[in-house]
C-alpha cells in the first residue's frame, strides 16, 4: 500500500496541474473572446470610455457565476441574481431566462458600474460587507453587492432609501427572492438627502412606469398644500445619511445615484463621509458634477479609482446628455492605497 501510495501521489499532482493548466487556458480564451468581443463594438458604445486603477473585466469575471441554471418566472444574472421581469416593461419576455455577461453593458449597468461595485466587495472587510443605496429603486444595487458578497463568504447587510412606495415593494420581493431575511436589509421611505427635514415627491400611476423621480425640495407651505390636494406628490421625510448610517462605524460601499444631486450631497456630508464610507460609487449627470466632485474629494484625500465620464450629443449647437457618468472613489482612511 505504501508502494501504491507513492505512485499515485505524482499522478494526482499532474491531474491537478493539467486540471490547471486546462483552466488557464479556458480563462485565456475567454479573454481573448472578450477582447475581440471589445474591439467589435468600440466603436458604437462610449461604455469602453473608462479609465480604472485595477482590472475591471477581470474583477467582474471573478464574481462571474458560471453553470447557472433558469429559474422559471426569473430573469437570472450573470451574478446569480434573480430579477422579477415585471420591474421593466423591456424585460416582459425575460421570464426563465439567464443574462449574459454584460459586456460592455446590460439593461442597467455598464463595466465601470459593475467593476466598481465588485471592487468594493473585494475591499471590504473580511467578514462582513454593509452598503447604502440611495435611490435605490427595486433594490438593484443591494442585490447584486449583497448576492455577491456572500458568495465571497461575508455576511451582508444592505441599506436602501426610495421615495416610491411602489418601487419600496419591489425591493422587498427582490431581497426576499434573492435569500435575504428582514435582518440582513433595512429600507426607508423617504428622500435622500444632507440633512433631516421633508420634501415633496411626485406619485405615479404604477410602480416601474417612471424610474427616475425628481424630490422638490424647499417647497413653501402653499406649494405643499396644493400638490397635496391635487394628488401629484407625497410629502416624504428627508433621510440624512448619518441617520442611514445610524451607529454602524463602517460603511462598505455608498451608491449614490440621485438625479443630479449628487455633488450636492457629497459636499454636505463630507465629514461623515470621510469618518465612516469606504468607498463611493457616484452615477454623475453632468460635467459640472463631475467636476465638482473632483475638487471636493480629491481636496479631502480621497482616490479615484473608475472614470467613465458622461457622454454628450450634440444637437442644434447645444450639448445634451444621453450616457450618466461614473466615479468610483476609495477612502484611504479605510483602504490604503496599494491594497488591491
Amino acid at each position: 500500500m505504501k508502494k501504491l501510495g507513492r505512485s499515485i501521489g505524482p499522478i494526482r499532482r499532474l491531474h491537478d496541474s493539467r486540471n490547471e493548466l486546462f483552466g488557464a487556458l479556458q480563462a485565456s480564451e475567454e479573454r481573448v473572446r472578450d477582447l475581440d468581443r471589445q474591439l467589435e463594438i468600440a466603436r458604437g458604445t462610449p461604455f469602453f470610455a473608462y479609465f480604472a486603477d485595477f482590472d475591471a473585466i477581470d474583477c467582474m469575471r471573478r464574481h462571474q457565476v458560471r453553470d447557472l441554471k433558469p429559474t422559471p418566472g426569473f430573469q437570472t444574472n450573470w451574478l446569480g441574481v434573480l430579477v422579477d421581469p415585471k420591474i421593466y416593461s423591456y424585460l416582459a419576455d425575460q421570464g426563465g431566462k439567464l443574462e449574459e455577461f454584460p459586456l460592455p453593458a446590460n439593461w442597467h449597468a455598464d463595466i465601470a458600474e459593475w467593476a466598481s461595485a465588485l471592487h468594493a466587495i473585494e475591499l471590504a472587510r473580511s467578514d462582513t460587507f454593509t452598503m447604502i443605496e440611495l435611490g435605490c429603486g427595486w433594490g438593484c444595487w443591494m442585490n447584486n453587492t449583497g448576492v455577491a458578497a456572500r458568495r465571497t463568504g461575508r455576511k451582508a447587510h444592505a441599506i436602501g432609501i426610495e421615495g416610491d412606495e411602489g418601487h419600496l415593494e419591489f425591493a422587498r420581493e427582490s431581497l426576499a427572492h434573492n435569500g435575504f431575511s428582514q435582518d440582513e436589509y433595512t429600507l426607508h421611505r423617504g428622500v435622500a438627502a444632507a440633512t433631516n427635514g421633508t420634501a415633496l415627491f411626485p406619485r405615479q400611476e404604477y410602480a416601474g412606469g417612471k424610474w427616475g423621480l425628481e424630490p422638490v425640495f424647499g417647497a413653501t407651505q402653499e406649494q405643499q398644500d396644493e400638490a397635496m390636494a391635487a394628488g401629484s406628490h407625497d410629502l416624504l421625510p428627508m433621510i440624512s445619511l448619518e441617520t442611514a448610517i445610524g451607529n454602524r462605524d463602517r460603511i462598505d460601499l455608498l451608491h449614490i445615484d440621485i438625479q443630479g444631486g449628487e455633488a450636492n450631497l457629497i459636499e454636505s456630508c463630507l465629514p461623515i463621509l470621510s469618518e465612516r464610507v469606504a468607498y463611493i460609487l457616484v452615477g454623475t449627470h453632468s460635467k459640472h458634477i463631475e467636476a465638482r466632485l473632483y475638487d471636493t474629494l480629491i481636496s479631502a484625500g480621497w482616490a479615484i479609482e473608475m472614470e467613465r465620464p458622461a457622454f454628450y450629443q450634440v444637437a442644434n449647437g447645444r450639448p445634451v446628455l444621453y450616457v450618466d457618468g461614473v466615479q468610483a472613489w476609495r477612502n484611504p482612511r479605510f483602504i490604503p492605497l496599494g491594497k488591491v
